[in-house]
């Protein structure tokens, strides 16, 4: 990497964190809004019906409610933490890749739209996807996360998405058809009935609460936290730091907040050794790998590597091979002119009906998985995981009964690129 290369993406990560704040400045301005009333917001208790209930409101989430409003379905989106976007947001990995793949982009639809319509309202420039890169990272697109995440709840508002923050299910019960979800959050306690479960948890926590088989090793990639620092004896040059949390585990609350606590110790203990200030610190740790499910199709890292067309892709991947481990990382860049696929079977979890899984938990191996799991993938995924949701709800049946040829045609009609289109 040259030094104006990693110039400029220092200064690409610096815009994404911070964006135009000035740090250390007065209040320029004091504004003022009024919050509307929340429905049932005097009420504890609440009971709602959906057609789709999606749980997570990461970056294959937030896609996914979006396409199933956009659909016509009834939505809501349940996320335990304040803000959409997940790792992109407030895991701050604000540059999703990949989109493109060998001169052509080979993921679009609603995710794409949103991540330009991002970098459009912030001033910023887009790829030349025509144009080969020689470093798969050089193609990324950088956003503003705060930006992202704003525009992301605009997006489910007019797609007729309700969002809940803080809430996350408790219980999920089976019914004649669909689910009964009881929800909670600080102050409310909801019961959803939904025709169709989107989980999008990163971890397949729904799937895990059905005691639905989950896989993953014993060994876990590091999640990281990315900070800034501004150094003493380089006093105004803040330089954006990247922290490895070895055995971070996202599988529970008491799990996050051991990373979470680790994190933020060892960045204080830096702080005080290199006596820097500490400009910007992302919320959370990023987490990389959870459960996966065992889904009606596993994708295996030969079915990656190779590119292996499946009979019912719904979506592209591309990314290389990219597994963390204590010694690094060595990507390993596929071939030249392969693009992997992603199956809808993969999102099905095994033996289950009205339930369907996008994101990180797609059904993969651990080597297959380290590719897929990036955010382009991700809402790629999440689109093909709404729109079959959606057209299950309509229709009365599960997503694996739908007709792939009409998941199909409502996936291009929101703009995404399907295997074989391109």
């Amino acid at each position: 990497m040259t030094k104006k290369m990693k110039s400029s993406r220092r200064d690409f990560l610096q815009h994404s964190l911070l964006g135009s704040a000035g740090l250390g400045l007065g209040i320029a301005s004091t504004s003022e809004v009024q919050a509307a009333p929340a429905p049932n917001s005097a009420e504890p208790e609440i009971t709602q019906s959906v057609d789709v209930l999606v749980v997570g409101g990461g970056t294959a989430g937030t896609i996914a409610a979006i396409q199933a409003g956009r659909a016509g379905a009834s939505v809501l989106l349940v996320e335990r933490n304040s803000q959409l976007g997940g790792t992109m947001t407030t895991g701050g990995v604000a540059y999703p890749g990949l989109f493109d793949a060998w001169g052509r982009q080979v993921i679009a639809g609603i995710g794409w739209e949103l991540v330009k319509e991002s970098v459009e309202l912030d001033g910023g420039t887009l790829p030349d996807f025509s144009k080969v890169p020689q470093r798969h990272y050089q193609n990324q697109v950088f956003t503003n996360q705060f930006l992202h995440a704003i525009l992301a709840e605009e997006k489910c508002g007019k797609a007729g998405v309700q969002i809940a923050y803080y809430e996350f299910p408790q219980a999920v019960t089976k019914t004649t058809d669909g689910w009964q979800v009881d929800c909670v959050g600080f102050g409310t306690r909801r019961r959803v009935n939904c025709k169709q479960i989107i989980d999008c948890t990163g971890g397949a926590e729904v799937v895990g609460l059905l005691d639905l088989p989950r896989l993953r090793e014993e060994e876990r990639q590091p999640g990281s936290f990315l900070f800034m620092m501004d150094k003493a004896h380089e006093p105004g040059r803040n330089q954006i730091h990247r922290l490895y949390v070895h055995g971070a585990d996202s599988t529970n609350s008491r799990t996050v907040t051991t990373a979470n606590l680790t994190g933020r110790q060892s960045i204080l203990t830096m702080l005080r050794e290199k006596k820097g200030r500490l400009m910007h610190l992302q919320p959370e740790t990023s987490f990389r790998e959870s459960y996966r499910i065992q889904g009606e199709t596993l994708i295996t890292v030969n079915d990656y590597s190779s590119g292996k067309k499946f009979d019912d892709a719904v979506c592209h991947a591309f990314y290389p091979v990219d597994l963390h481990t204590k010694n690094g990382v060595k990507p390993q860049p596929l071939k030249p002119g392969i693009v992997p696929t992603v199956p809808l079977r993969a999102l099905i979890p095994k033996g289950s009906r009205n339930l369907i899984v996008a994101g990180r938990c797609v059904s993969s191996d651990r080597l297959a998985n380290s590719g897929l799991r990036v955010q382009a993938s991700c809402m790629a995924m999440g689109q093909a995981a709404g729109a079959a949701a959606a057209l299950a709800a309509k229709s009365g049946t599960t997503p694996l009964e739908v007709p792939l040829k009409e998941i199909h045609d409502l996936l291009r009609t929101h703009g995404a690129i399907i295997p074989g289109d391109a």
